[in-house]
């Protein structure tokens, strides 16, 4: 295996040429489209056919709406340990709310595949965003949490899932305990039947950050509560924020670094995301509304406007500026150079493994990493 960075007068031919390998294998890692213009700067995965023996063995989630296309799926469950289905909710009363669309397709897909199907619980609210007031109501009401716990496992056992994932956002800070007990409540109810039980944690580098993403997650105790935990370390590049590195290095080292002193590593799943963001400038704040790009779209808009990809070094995130009718653009993204870069830090802190945000759009040279870096672990 080897990333490659395109350089001035490059061409897949004369890469393929100069690395001894198929043109077809160029085109094929990389999902290059004829007639196969390359952008300067531009990363791209090389394989010589030769299979690797990696020896880390490491979890990989990844997460899915039920609109996801059967081609897709089909194309990354080789890749996963287990697949979260996104999302289920509840009420105040502890009512389970199934996601509109019918995701029996996606269980039995990974089930037929190996791959452990995953309930994900969020207290989303009709709006779709997270209620945190919904979050308040059931952690505090032993009878809403008594029929939650008897719902989930009704129909975790009548779906086939082979866990639960607990995904609550903006947890009021007097909530910090009661949703820890509630995390351990889960856990030790669903225990008996051998279901896993996991929890998103917001990228927290101290005990005592401030901000509601923060306040009421409290690592010490959900790391303990739960069998693992996932670290959502992405979106400090966001769609309402100033551009950036949706994951930069730097910040998600220094999550991980407070992590593994409250949560034992081997419970540590890495947030890893699979997209980008396309800002207008000026950015504005209040205003600004950035446009998420896949990996793959990302670099044909640089293609397109033949600009050339930067990397930036302290961030080891890809990222270009680029003008369309008058407006300057920018954008950040992930390529296989950034991927390399988290997945170092697994062996580096001995993390159980990594859980993508999300799965919806195929970044093939990110799985091929992947699977030349890793055992990927089935049980």
């Amino acid at each position: 295996m080897e990333i490659y960075v395109v350089k001035s007068g490059d061409t897949v031919d004369s890469i393929a040429e100069s690395h001894g390998i198929p043109v077809s294998s160029v085109i094929y890692n990389n999902q290059l489209v004829y007639p196969y213009p390359l952008a300067l700067g531009q990363a791209l995965f090389l394989s010589s056919g030769e299979s690797s023996d990696p020896v880390y063995a490491a979890w990989v989630n990844g997460y899915a709406y039920p609109f996801i296309q059967q081609e897709v799926l089909d194309d990354t469950l080789p890749y996963l340990s287990s697949l979260s289905v996104f999302s289920y909710g509840f009420t105040t009363a502890g009512d389970l709310v199934p996601p509109a669309l019918d995701d029996s397709f996606m269980i039995d897909a990974a089930l037929r595949s190996g791959v452990r199907p995953v309930l994900t619980l969020t207290p989303l609210g009709p709006d779709g965003n997270f209620n945190n007031a919904l979050i308040t109501a059931v952690v505090n009401d032993q009878e809403a949490r008594d029929n939650l716990l008897n719902n989930l496992l009704a129909t975790v056992q009548a779906k086939n899932f082979q866990g639960v994932d607990i995904d609550f956002e903006y947890i009021r800070p007097e909530d910090r305990i009661p949703f820890a007990d509630f995390v351990a409540e889960v856990r030790n109810f669903l225990a008996p039947y051998g279901y896993h039980v996991s929890v998103a944690l917001a990228p927290k580098t101290s005990d005592t950050q401030a901000g509601l993403l923060y306040e009421g997650k409290d690592y010490g105790l959900l790391g303990e509560a739960a069998d693992s935990v996932l670290l959502m370390t992405y979106e400090w590049g966001y769609t309402y924020g100033p551009p950036m590195a949706v994951a930069p290095l730097d910040k998600v080292r220094q999550v991980v670094e407070y992590a593994v002193t409250r949560i034992t590593p081997s419970k540590i799943d890495l947030g890893i995301p699979n997209y980008g963001y396309d800002w207008t400038l000026p950015f504005v704040q209040g205003s600004s509304r950035a446009t998420t790009v896949s990996n793959l779209e990302a670099v044909r808009i640089a293609v397109e406007a033949g600009v050339p990809i930067q990397f930036d070094e302290v961030a080891m995130s890809p990222f270009f500026r680029y003008e369309k009718d008058g407006q300057l653009h920018e954008v950040w993204f992930e390529d296989v150079r950034s991927y390399r870069e988290k997945f170092s830090l697994l062996p580096a802190y001995g993390l159980r493994g990594m859980g993508y945000w999300q799965i919806m759009r195929f970044f093939r040279p990110n799985w091929l990493l992947l699977e030349d870096t890793f055992q990927i672990r089935k049980s």
